[in-house]
Order: C-alpha cells, then structure tokens, then sequence
C-alpha cells in the first residue's frame, strides 16, 4: 500500500493543505486531511462492487472551517459535554468556552478540530498527525504534546490510535467525530440501518443541554436497548423523555469490556448496499448520536444535501462530564503519563 498526496485548499494563514488517501489491495480507501487531522473519506465496496463513500464532509478545507457540526473531525482535548464549562484539577478552577448552551462542547471554539496538524509520517498503509497544544490553550492546563494514527488495514480496518503527554496534569479525552452513512454520505436518511450496541446501560441526562445526571439506567425495556441489532429509526420518535429531550439520540452508552482491551462493541449495516461495519475500543463509553441536528439544507462533498438523520457518530469517549462527575471515570491525564488510546472501524459486506 502507499499514501497519495493532493491539495485540499489553505489554512487560515494562507499555508497550502492536504489530503493523503491509502489504498487496500481490496478496493478500499482512507483520505485524511491535516485540517482537523479529519478523516474526509471512507470508500468501501459494496455487494456489487461499486465503491461507496460512507462518510459525510466537504470537497476542500474551507468547508470544515466552517462546519458547525465536526465533520470527520478529531475533538480535542476533551470530547463532548463540561457543565459550565468549568472543571477543577489540583484545587485550581479552570473555565473552558460556554459554546453549547450553557457548557463547554467539544472543548470550545479553536479545539483540535479548526487547527493545523503536522504529518509525521505518510507511507504505506498510515498517516500520522502531530499537534502541540499550549499550557492555558483554551485554558486546559499543561503543554500537551499529541499525535493521532490513521491505519487501513487490508482486512478493511481503520484504526485511529492516539497517543499524547502533558507537563501538567491535564484533562485528556479525545474522540472522532465521523458522521457514517453505510448507504453512502450522500444517500439521505439512515433509519432503516441496523445498529447493535454491546451496553446493558446508558448515562441518562438531565435536560435538553444533555449533561448527563450521574445515574447508570438499564437500556432494557426502553427505546435505548440496542443490544440485539434493530433499525436506528424504528424507536427514534417514541414517547420517551430521554429522546424528546435531544431530538432523537444523543447518548453516552456504558460499554461492556474488558479494561484495557480493544473490544468489539458496535456493528451497524445498511441493507441498501450490505455495506457493514463493526466498531471497536478500550474506552469506557461511546456517544451515539444520530445526527438529530444536522444543518438542514447543508451542502457536502460533490454537491451532496445534508439534513438532520443523514448520517451517525459513534465517538468513543469517557463519559460526557466526566472530568465532574462522582462515580464517572475520569478523564485526569497526569502530568509525564502517557495518553494512549484506540478505536477502530472495520468494514466488509455481506
């Protein structure tokens, strides 16, 4: 295998980006972008041989600039929700951008996802992206050092490794945030795929800002049990608060593995094209998220039309809140440790 190189348009500064594509001997490719150090495409064969894009982006980097919604993106340094924004660590306060309502999202308005990655290294079957984060960059404490792996494997794997270290302890829980759609980003609403979910439990939330209460709430009887495969779009509008309170689906689920390991604990799949993929981590919890509040009318990547449930996350994390929640792991990266996690999304048909 070997990494093609192509422009994907200028940063901010007016420097030139990037977008590096692997190829598998079967058909497959992967193209990340040094903007966000985003994944950009997922072209998978499908059970006829035509090859499907199945992630929802833009066609250059000016579009994930102004993407309010993370497109393929790598979220750093915290992943999802911090109530108020605020976190303490060590005794000392920290206040983070409120940019969701009355929290901090996604670490705030210059997280990992809008700036410009350094590419260490573009052969054979991998890319890695290198980023310096500054002590008090968006006031998280510490010089955190990280780089982020892309791999296509040709068992129609792509493996994202992170691996960081800070100065001082720090908050450390980073994520991708690809909207997947197995029939193809461009192919409208995903509610007729399946989606399995190895959680016996979910973290409810208090409102419709989504902080989760601090509980542990049985998924079985409610619209949240996916632990057998069943179609996204069957219970997305039941009469449960959990829904009406996000739109839809918006949830941290408690994953069932061991600590540690890289275990298996999604698999989703169109019946469309047959396309399915299987998700994989040694994180705790994962947000699924059904594009409830994609931009209607958003304009993607070869003239593509967006809108609400066109697409699906499954961002491996720690818990939403859970640099504050009693009874959460947390996400506390200490000062020499290293940051080192993988989540991994494998494809194949049938």
């Amino acid at each position: 295998m070997s990494v093609s190189v192509k422009s994907f348009g200028k940063d901010k500064s007016g420097s030139p980006l990037h977008l590096y594509t692997i190829e598998n001997g079967n058909g497959m490719t992967v193209s990340v972008s040094d903007i966000g150090a985003t994944l950009v495409s997922v072209k998978v064969p499908d059970k006829d041989g035509k090859r499907i894009d199945v992630v929802l982006g833009y066609d250059s980097a000016e579009g994930y600039y102004e993407n309010n919604c993370f497109f393929g993106a790598v979220i750093g340094r915290s992943g999802n929700r911090i109530a108020g924004g605020r976190f303490t660590i060590d005794g000392r306060e920290y206040q983070l951008d409120i940019n969701d309502n009355e929290n901090n999202l996604h670490s705030g308005l210059n997280g990992f996802d809008k700036r410009t990655w350094k590419v260490l290294r573009a052969e054979g079957n991998l890319v890695t992206f290198f980023l310096k984060d500054a002590d008090m960059e968006q006031n998280y404490p510490g010089n955190f050092e990280v780089s982020v792996t892309y791999t296509l494997g040709e068992d129609g794997s792509v493996s994202i490794h992170y691996e960081g270290k800070s100065d001082a302890d720090t908050v450390a829980n980073m994520t991708n945030h690809t909207y997947w759609n197995l029939s193809g980003h461009d192919s409208g609403l995903i509610n007729d795929q399946t989606l399995m979910l190895k959680a016996d439990y979910y973290t409810p939330v208090r409102d419709y800002q989504a902080i989760p209460t601090g509980e542990y709430a049985p998924v079985e009887g409610t619209p949240m049990d996916f632990r057998t495969a069943k179609p996204i779009g069957r219970d997305i509008d039941a009469d449960f608060q959990q829904l009406t309170y996000v739109k839809g689906y918006d949830h941290n689920f408690v994953l069932k593995r061991e600590k540690g390991a890289v275990e298996k604990f999604a698999e989703a799949c169109s019946p469309k094209t047959g396309i399915r993929m299987e998700v994989f981590t040694d994180l705790p919890g994962v947000q699924f998220y059904a594009g409830n509040c994609i931009t209607a009318d958003m304009a993607g990547k070869n003239g593509a039309v967006y809108g609400p449930r066109m697409a699906f996350c499954l961002e491996s994390q720690y818990y939403p809140n859970s640099i504050n929640q009693e009874g959460f792991a947390r996400p506390l990266l200490k000062a020499g440790e290293k940051y080192d996690t993988t989540t991994v999304y494998r494809f194949c048909t049938g």
